[in-house]
């Protein structure tokens, strides 16, 4: 008997090609080897093939099925999210418009009180949301977080600075929200007019 039909030593030899040790490392129709036919080996990989898909269409479409869900979960999030600040926003729209229905006969004290009353539920609806407004009027002109509108020639503070605020800007947490609209100080220009002393 020749070497080359020995089924024995097929196997070891198609072992020692693919680096294993045992015959366990090989596929199914591999450690087969001569005991089944041709056709019984397609009908394994067939099968083994359809095993493969089958499971990897499972995977796609648990996949696509996670995909809607977290979808779904984050639109519900966002939803409840910006309902709970519309409210915020309508409860102080409702104290706006009691204000602005007073009486004609209500004097201005009467009515500026209502306004900062309404004005200070809106602070504390801004800080409870951890939305806060900076000082800038004093401080160093930042690109960061100032916006320029205008610059004013003076001499009561250092050039660079902020003179008045025209619009606060907001931080959301550390973040900027909104840059503060901003008055700048500089130089004023100097004397043409100076005269040597005669």
């Amino acid at each position: 008997m020749s070497d080359q039909n020995n089924p024995e030593i097929e196997s070891e030899a198609v072992n020692d090609a693919a680096g294993g040790d045992s015959a366990s490392d090989l596929p199914r129709v591999v450690q087969g080897g001569a005991g089944g036919s041709p056709e019984q080996r397609i009908a394994a990989l067939e099968t083994e093939r359809n095993e493969a898909r089958d499971r990897m269409l499972r995977v796609a479409a648990d996949f696509e099925n996670y995909k809607k869900r977290v979808r779904k979960e984050q639109a519900d999030s966002e939803a409840k999210v910006r309902e709970s600040i519309l409210r915020d926003v309508l409860e102080v729209a409702d104290n706006l418009e009691r204000a602005a229905s007073v009486d004609e006969r209500a004097d201005f004290k009467s009515l500026q009180k209502g306004i900062e009353l309404v004005n200070r539920l809106f602070q504390g609806k801004l800080e409870r949301l951890d939305v806060r407004p900076f000082e800038s009027k004093g401080q160093p002109f930042d690109p960061r977080v100032h916006d320029a509108v205008s610059q004013l020639p003076t001499t009561e503070v250092p050039a660079g600075s902020v003179v008045s605020e025209i619009q606060k800007g907001y931080r959301i947490g550390e973040r900027l929200l909104r840059p503060a609209l901003v008055v700048v100080a500089v130089a004023p220009p100097a004397s043409s007019g100076s005269t040597d002393g005669a």
